[in-house]
């Protein structure tokens, strides 16, 4: 039987997905130790590094409307919804943002497709930030 849609779309998880495990991974063979989606915080963060006052965010391309070429064109089918779904989520990761830097927090987004090119590059920019 063909899964609608809808079905496919709710399947979709927000907490560890593969581009999430495989940010955690480097940054633990990075011997870095961290805290998961604290949910005392705006927007509840992937990976916390309370001691140290930093953030990451590892966020999906499509859903957080990144202009990476494998997520730039617009859906489909129900793109009025989409567009504004997408628009709306990146409202609130700006408030989000604004209000975890006033809290002194330093953020690092990384991105789905970022985990899927090149992994020293990844390494680099994780261990650039975490120092």
């Amino acid at each position: 039987m063909a899964m609608s849609r809808s079905e496919n779309m709710r399947r979709i998880r927000s907490k560890d997905t593969s581009p999430e495990r495989t940010v955690r991974s480097i940054v633990h063979l990075l011997g870095f130790r961290f805290r998961l989606h604290r949910e005392d915080l705006p927007g509840k963060p992937d990976l916390v590094f309370p001691s140290r006052k930093k953030l990451i965010f590892v966020n999906g391309c499509f859903w957080h409307g990144h202009g990476c070429p494998g997520v730039a064109r617009k859906p489909k089918t129900n793109t009025e919804y989409w567009v504004k779904k997408i628009r709306d989520n990146k409202k609130r990761d700006v408030r989000n943002h604004r209000k975890l830097r006033i809290l002194g927090w330093q953020i690092l987004v990384i991105w789905e497709c970022e985990t899927e090119e090149d992994p020293e590059r990844l390494r680099g920019r994780l261990l650039s930030f975490l120092r």
